[in-house]
C-alpha cells in the first residue's frame, strides 16, 4: 500500500498495475483516507476509507477517473470526512435511496397481499389503485411524493365522481401510506396525504319506503324472472341487512330456535348477530331450499351466491316506478320502521350493527307524518292570530272566575224536592241541614 503525493499527471500515466498483482492502491498523502485504486485490467478509481458510526472502518467508491479528476476527489473526500465527523453518512443516504420502493413497487409486493389476506372487498381497493392513482404515482418513489402530487391525483378524479367517491381515494391514500410508515420501509418520514382535507359530503340521501311504494314494489318483485328476488328484497327489510351479508346468507349460520342469524364476515370484520323477527321467520318458512346447498339464495345457474342483482332489482324498481329507490335503500326503510315504532337509536344501532351511534343517526329517519304531528305540537306556542288570542284569553277569564271562591258553579241548578202533598207549581228547597223536607222519608 503505496503512499505517494498523488498528482494529475500520476494518475493519468504512471499509476499501473504490476503484472502479478490484481490491484495495487495508493495513498493520498494530502488527505488522510482518499486512495486510488488501479485494477491489472488499467481501470483507476478514487475510493475514501473513514470509520462509520459503530467505529468501523469503511471504504466507500467516490467515482472513476475517467470522470473525476484528483482535485475533485480530494475535494469530494474532504466533504465526506466532515460529514462523517458531524455524525452524518452519505455513503448510507445514498443505501437508503435505493431500498426506497417506488408506489406501485409498494402497492404490488407489500399492500396488497397485506390487505388480501383480511379485507374482503380488496378487489375494490385494487381498481381503485389501477384506474387512478398508479397511472398518476405509481412510478414515482414513496419518499419523492409530495402534497401536490396527491392534490392533483384527487382534483381529477373529482372532474368525474361525486366527492363521496374521490374521499374513497383520499382514504384508501392515507392508509397506504400509513402503513408505510408503520412498517419502516426506508425513505418513509412523513405521510404526504397530511393536511388534505376530504371534500365536504352534501349527497346524503334519505330515501325509503313508504307503505304504498312497498306495496308496489312487491308487486314488481313478483313478475320478476328472478324467483329468488322477492325473497332477498324481503329479507333485506326485514333484517336491515347488507346486500352482500344476505347474498351469502347460509343455513348453517341460522338458529332458529334461538331466532338468531350469525354474520362471521361483514364489513366490520367483526362476527354480529341479527335478531330474526317473526316476520323473517314466517320468510324463512316458505323460501324454497334447494338440497345440498346451505346456501339461502344460491344462483339457480351456479349454486353460488348470486355476484350481482342489479339487472332484475332496477328492471323491478323501474317496474314499479322507483326507479331512484337503490338496494341500500331498503336498509334505510327497516331502520326508519323501527325508528318509528318508539325505538331508540341505541336498539337500531344494535340491530344495523354499527360501531358507532353517529353512523346510525343517518338510517334512523322519521316517518312524514311523525314529523307533521311533531310540528303541529308546537302550534299553541306560536300565538300569531288575534282572533285565536282573543278566545284564548276568554276562556281562560272564564276558567278563572268559576274557580274564585263563593261562585256560581258553571252547571245547571238542582231541582229542589218537593213533598208528595205539594201543590203543583210549588217548590221547596230543602233544610241547611240536608235532612229531606217534611213528610218526605230519609235514605
Amino acid at each position: 500500500m503505496p503512499t505517494v503525493t498523488l498528482n494529475q499527471g500520476f494518475v493519468d500515466s504512471q499509476a499501473v498495475c504490476r503484472p502479478d498483482k490484481a490491484r495495487v492502491d495508493f495513498y493520498d498523502k494530502k488527505v488522510v483516507g482518499l486512495s486510488l485504486k488501479v485494477l491489472a485490467s488499467g481501470h483507476k478509481a478514487f475510493y475514501i476509507r473513514y470509520r462509520d458510526k459503530r467505529d468501523k472502518q469503511v471504504e466507500r467508491k467516490l467515482g472513476s477517473t475517467a470522470v473525476m479528476k484528483l482535485s475533485d476527489a480530494r475535494k469530494a473526500a474532504n466533504e465526506v470526512l466532515a460529514q462523517v465527523a458531524m455524525g452524518d453518512d452519505p455513503f448510507e443516504q445514498r443505501r437508503t435511496l435505493k431500498n426506497v420502493p417506488t408506489f406501485a413497487a409498494f402497492v404490488s409486493a407489500h399492500y396488497m397481499p397485506y390487505i388480501k389476506g383480511y379485507k374482503r372487498s380488496w378487489e375494490t381497493d385494487e381498481t381503485l389503485l389501477r384506474n387512478h392513482v398508479l397511472p398518476k404515482i405509481g412510478n414515482l418513489y414513496l419518499d419523492e411524493i409530495k402534497r401536490q402530487h396527491l392534490i392533483e391525483v384527487f382534483s381529477h378524479h373529482r372532474e368525474s365522481h361525486e366527492p363521496a367517491s374521490t374521499n374513497r381515494v383520499l382514504i384508501l391514500c392515507r392508509y397506504i401510506f400509513n402503513l408505510a410508515m408503520k412498517w419502516e420501509v426506508e425513505g418513509m418520514t412523513r405521510n404526504p396525504t397530511a393536511g388534505i382535507e376530504p371534500y365536504p359530503i352534501n349527497n346524503q340521501r334519505e330515501r325509503y319506503l313508504k307503505d304504498d311504494e312497498a306495496l308496489r314494489l312487491f308487486e314488481a318483485l313478483e313478475a320478476s324472472p328472478n324467483p329468488l328476488l322477492p325473497y332477498i328484497v324481503a329479507m333485506l327489510l326485514l333484517t336491515g341487512a347488507r346486500r352482500r351479508e344476505v347474498l351469502h346468507a347460509r343455513w348453517q349460520d341460522l338458529d332458529l330456535a334461538q331466532r338468531l342469524w350469525r354474520i362471521e364476515f361483514n364489513k366490520t370484520g367483526k362476527t354480529r348477530h341479527v335478531p330474526l323477527s317473526q316476520g323473517a321467520l314466517s320468510l324463512l318458512a316458505t323460501l324454497p331450499r334447494k338440497e345440498d346447498n346451505d346456501y339461502l339464495f344460491p344462483n339457480p345457474k351456479t349454486g353460488k351466491p348470486f355476484v350481482s342483482i342489479f339487472h332484475s332489482w332496477d328492471t323491478a324498481r323501474q317496474k314499479a316506478g322507483l326507479k331512484d329507490v337503490r338496494i341500500h335503500d331498503l336498509r334505510h326503510s327497516f331502520a326508519s320502521y323501527v325508528i318509528n315504532q318508539g325505538h331508540s337509536l341505541y336498539e337500531v344501532q344494535k340491530l344495523l350493527g354499527h360501531t358507532q351511534v353517529k353512523t346510525t343517526q343517518r338510517y334512523a329517519h322519521l316517518s312524514h307524518d311523525s314529523l307533521l304531528n311533531a310540528a303541529d305540537s308546537a302550534m299553541a306556542s306560536v300565538p300569531w292570530d288575534r282572533e285565536t288570542r282573543e278566545a284564548k284569553a276568554k276562556k281562560e277569564k272564564e276558567e278563572k272566575d268559576n274557580a274564585l271562591p263563593g261562585a256560581k258553579p258553571n252547571r245547571p241548578a238542582r231541582q229542589s224536592a218537593l213533598p208528595r202533598d205539594a201543590p203543583p207549581g210549588k217548590t221547596v228547597s230543602p233544610p241547611h241541614s240536608g235532612e229531606p223536607p217534611a213528610g218526605e222519608p230519609s235514605a
